[in-house]
Order: structure tokens, then sequence, then C-alpha cells
């Protein structure tokens, strides 16, 4: 049956993914494009191959996640830049987590960059970039009624737990996960992680040079996007198709 999951027309396209209808409707497939961006969208590349490689590392960390009971949207790749996910019903609200202080909380708070959190500290932010995604919380989320306590608490408690999964996978490779963003979705109720999980929504430091190996070397204009995605790909063992 999955073989005939062909992707139909175009529902939506994202900043470097593209979504399209398949035969059933509780399935989508997602094409990884190689655009890339940042500040909102106000800067757009492409980066050859960058949709392949996201891709792939996507798969590998969504079935990692899914083998230790954090419940994801992810079904099967089905070919270099497409996979095949459930179709969920996306709460409009990215959940980070901060192991480390970079990014938007340095500017905010004017804290060092590499400060620890211990335990590691929640954010939420309402997905929308003409706004550049402003900080909410939880009280904003139930008040305009994109999810309800119950679905937050639960999408707190899974971003945690993919916390501790998955930095202990990148520790192993020599990697700090400094931090990162989840979405999640209603899939017949139930609250499911979706969107993706690639260097494109983390950062991650070479745990001895401190070398950021994520789209900050895009955003800050360092060289060496992809080949940073590659090896990082290649410390977790996943073995890249081209």
């Amino acid at each position: 049956r999955r073989e005939k999951m062909k992707a139909l027309e175009l529902l939506y396209q994202g900043k470097a993914k593209s979504a399209y209808l398949t035969e059933d409707q509780d399935l989508l497939v997602l094409k990884f494009r190689d655009d890339t961006s940042a500040f909102d969208g106000e800067i757009i590349e492409q980066l050859s191959e960058k949709g392949a490689v996201n891709n792939q590392f996507n798969a590998f960390i969504m079935s990692k996640l899914s083998e230790n009971g954090v419940p994801t949207h992810y079904v099967e790749r089905l070919s270099a830049t497409d996979v095949l996910v459930k179709r969920l019903d996306m709460i409009p609200v990215e959940c980070v987590v901060r192991n480390r202080a970079a990014g938007s909380i340095v500017r905010r708070l004017g804290v060092e960059e590499g400060m620890v959190f211990d335990p590691p500290l929640f954010e939420l932010f309402l997905k929308n970039d003409s706004l550049h995604d402003p900080m909410v919380t939880e009280h904003h989320v139930e008040a305009f009624g994109w999810a309800t306590r119950r679905e937050m608490s639960r999408m707190h408690e899974l971003t945690l737990e993919a916390n501790t999964i998955l930095k202990g996978m990148f520790d192993k490779a020599g990697l700090q996960l400094v931090d990162f963003k989840l979405e999640f979705g209603r899939f017949h109720g139930e609250i499911v992680l979706g969107d993706e999980f690639s260097p494109d929504g983390c950062r991650l430091w070479d745990k001895l040079t401190g070398e950021k190996k994520d789209k900050d070397r895009f955003r800050q204009n360092l060289g060496g996007v992809l080949e940073a995605y590659r090896e990082v790909a290649v410390r977790l063992g996943i073995v890249l198709d081209n």
C-alpha cells in the first residue's frame, strides 16, 4: 500500500519543506528542499544536497525518538528528499529547550553565551515570521486556544524527554546539544512530534573545540554549512546516501 503513497497536490510550502496530500487523508509526503533561510525568511539561499542530508538526518533522529517512546509523525523515508508522515493538526507554537545560552536568549537577557542551564530551560514561541516568532507563555497558549493546558503539559513532557535522549546521543558523538526547537500536532487526539529535527533547528557545538556545527554557520556567515551537517550525521553513525 505504501508504494502507492505518491505526492499529489501541494498542501503548503514552508521555508525548507513542502507538504503534499496523498490518497490517504491521514498521511502526507514532506519534501525537503535545498532552501536555507535565516532571520525569519529574510535571507534565503540554496545549499546543494541540503534537502537530502536533512531528510536522512531527520529520519534517523525521529526513529530514535520513536524507539524511546516519543510519538512522532514519521512513517518512512520514500526517497532522497521525500518522507511519508502522519498528517497532524499542528499547534502553532515552538517548544524550545536550552541546555546552554545561545542565540535569542543572549540578546534578550544579556546573559553570556554558553551559560549552562541545569535543569534545562523550556520556552515557548508563537510560530509567526511576520511577528518574528514572539515569546509566549503557557497562559497565552491557553487564552488564545492554540492548545489546552493538558496538551501543553504533554508537549512540555515530550520535549524534555527528547532532550534527555538526544543529549546523550550527541554527547557520545562528541557534540554538545546547546538548544533545539520542536513542533507538535494532534493525531486522532494524541499529541505527536511533527515537523523535523535537523541541524537547521538545533545548535550543536563540538565538545572539544566549541566549533559550531549547525545553522549558525549560515546565520553568521561562517561557511561550510553542509560540511558541518554531514560531519554531524557521520559522527552520529548515519550512513549518508551520497
